[in-house]
């Protein structure tokens, strides 16, 4: 079961909002996510589905009220006692939200976790406003799929046909896609030859970075660093060559 495996995984788990100064590959998606979503709207309810502990919702501007919601129980426990911010656990074919209640969602990394992903979809439209903004991300093309995908729960990639006729069956209207990740997450694959030896340094990379105030400075300038390269990578390939897609929708009525 999903909810297993994120138990199991503490490395997933044990995120906070810090992830996104240890991790070069969370610091590019968010920022490339902020940087294209660029609204001055102003969101009265916003969700978060699959937040772990890490959520976007924490560097998005102009949001009053922030939704979490997680199969996991851990990740959600830091957004308890935060003024304004409600988390949830819970499956996401089954959101347990009422009709329109939303006119903000983000799925990140998702999609490709839960195995019945159009009954997902529908239920995001169904808790959607009219006119509401849909942000997700997904890794891309089934011919990228390796070794890596299946260790860390992935059912599938997408194809960019596929994924927009999907939330077009439930009134989502494509708005803009972009490349999050290029090629340089290849590297990724590295991970998968010793899954277990990497999500403990991992950990152990995430307590050194909140304990060390001098290797804090320094992996502050590491992740800058490679941070600039992974945004370069994804700029500068073709959409058919990414390894993981950004999609904004817009709810249609």
């Amino acid at each position: 079961m999903l909810k297993d495996f994120y138990d199991k995984h503490k490395n997933f788990s044990f995120r906070t909002s810090t992830e996104y100064n240890i991790s070069p590959g969370i610091k590019c998606k968010f920022d490339l996510l902020k940087a294209n979503l660029n609204s001055k709207r102003i969101f009265e309810n916003a969700i978060d589905l699959g937040s772990s502990g890490n959520s976007i919702l924490f560097f998005l501007d102009k949001i009053k009220q922030r939704n979490f919601y997680d199969i996991a129980d851990l990740p959600l426990k830091q957004y308890t006692d935060i003024n304004f911010c409600h988390p949830l656990c819970g499956d996401l074919v089954k959101l347990p939200y009422r009709d329109k209640s939303f006119d903000l969602l983000t799925a990140l990394d998702v999609l490709e976790h839960i195995k019945d992903d159009e009954t997902a979809v529908s239920e995001i439209s169904r808790i959607l406003k009219k006119n509401a903004i849909i942000v997700i991300t997904v890794p891309h093309r089934m011919d990228f799929y390796t070794n890596q995908d299946r260790i860390i729960g992935h059912y599938r990639r997408y194809e960019i046909s596929g994924i927009i006729s999907l939330f077009e069956k439930y009134h989502l209207k494509n708005i803009k896609i972009f490349g999050v990740y290029g090629r340089l997450m290849k590297i990724a694959d590295i991970q998968s030859t010793n899954p277990h030896k990497t999500e403990q340094s991992l950990i152990n990379l995430r307590l050194r970075y909140e304990r060390n105030l001098a290797f804090r400075r320094f992996w502050d300038f590491i992740v800058g660093l490679l941070t600039k390269f992974m945004k370069l990578d994804a700029k500068f390939h073709s959409l058919k060559n990414i390894m993981n897609l950004a999609l904004i929708f817009k709810k249609q009525y």
